[in-house]
Parts: C-alpha cells; structure tokens; sequence
C-alpha cells in the first residue's frame, strides 16, 4: 500500500511538473517611452555626460594674448563631442591654434557653433550634412594649441554676419546660455 501511495504522488508531482512547463510563460508588456522632448530653446550640452555644474566661464578670459570668446569644456580624450542644435556642418577645418574644428551653422543660418581641439571626427560627418541635437560630431582632444594633458572642447558660438562667414561674426557667451537652458545627453 506505501508504494502504491508513493507511486500516486509521483505521478501527481510529475502530472504537475508537465503542466507548468506547458503553460504559457507570461510576457512582459514594455511602454514605448519617446525620446525626451527638448524645449524649443533647449541646446545640448555638447559633451556628451557633462552636467551644468561642471561648466566654467572663462568667455572673457584672455589666452595668447587675445580674449578667449569661448568656454573650454574638460573630459577625458575620445568622450563623444555632441551637435548642440539642429542644423548643418558647414566646415571642417584643421587650423594651428584650434586644431580639428567643425562649424556648425544652426537651421536658420543665424548663428555658428564652433567645436575646436577635437581629437577626430565622428565617421560619418561630412561638410553640408544635416545634423541633430546630440548627435556625435567628433571627440574630445587636444589638436591645435592645446596643452597635451588637458582635454577639452574648445565651444564657441557667434551670430553671422550678412555674408554668413563661417570664421567671423559677433562672439556671445555660451556659458549663460548653456547653464540657463542646456541639457545633459
């Protein structure tokens, strides 16, 4: 009689077993979040994980004997150097003081983005091509005149002139505006 009860168990537990395995296994149901929605005067903060609280103004500082109308951005070597607003590439250039630079004319071909002492370009940036808030352009580095042991982004921004220059224009501060209404990407 005990094994007979025995024999009943394990065909109940086996039973058991069969049924869980057969049965269907529940699916997880994942939201579709969107992407973040920007407002529309947002900028991006052009390196990639950098926050507000690490960006110095050094705009009015002078460097090599003239002012600097930039803000430097610290961050290791090769850290992805981000598009800060919708709009084009309108020059590549490697020039002595800046090293590896983009110039970044925004959508309305108002004002110019300059992105200087990258360490190369992201792979498929060419001149003309259209770009995205956040897109990767480049990596940080030190060409041109920077110190070898301190990577940065060199960050300019100008309003264009009539004839749209890529080189000139009139220089405005980024760092106010990066900290009023930058994100982190």
């Amino acid at each position: 009689m005990r094994n007979t009860f025995r024999l009943l168990l394990a065909g109940i537990a086996v039973a058991l077993l069969i049924t869980q395995l057969r049965a269907e296994k529940p699916v997880a149901h994942v939201a579709n979040v969107p992407a973040p929605v920007l407002a529309a005067d947002a900028i991006v903060i052009p390196v990639a994980g950098v926050v507000k609280a690490a960006l110095r103004d050094d705009f009015d500082n002078i460097h090599s004997g003239h002012p600097h109308h930039a803000i430097d951005i610290l961050a290791p070597r090769g850290t992805p150097v981000l598009a800060a607003v919708d709009g084009t590439i309108r020059k590549l250039f490697d020039s002595r003081a800046g090293g590896l630079t983009i110039y970044e004319f925004d959508l309305a071909t108002e004002r110019s983005y300059y992105y200087a002492h990258l360490d190369s370009y992201a792979d498929n940036v060419v001149e003309g091509m259209r770009v995205q808030q956040g897109d990767v352009i480049g990596y940080v580095g030190t060409t041109g005149n920077a110190p070898a042991n301190t990577p940065h982004l060199h960050f300019a921004i100008t309003i264009l002139p009539p004839d749209k220059a890529w080189s000139k224009g009139e220089a405005i501060d980024p760092y106010p505006i990066l900290v009023e209404r930058g994100v982190t990407r």
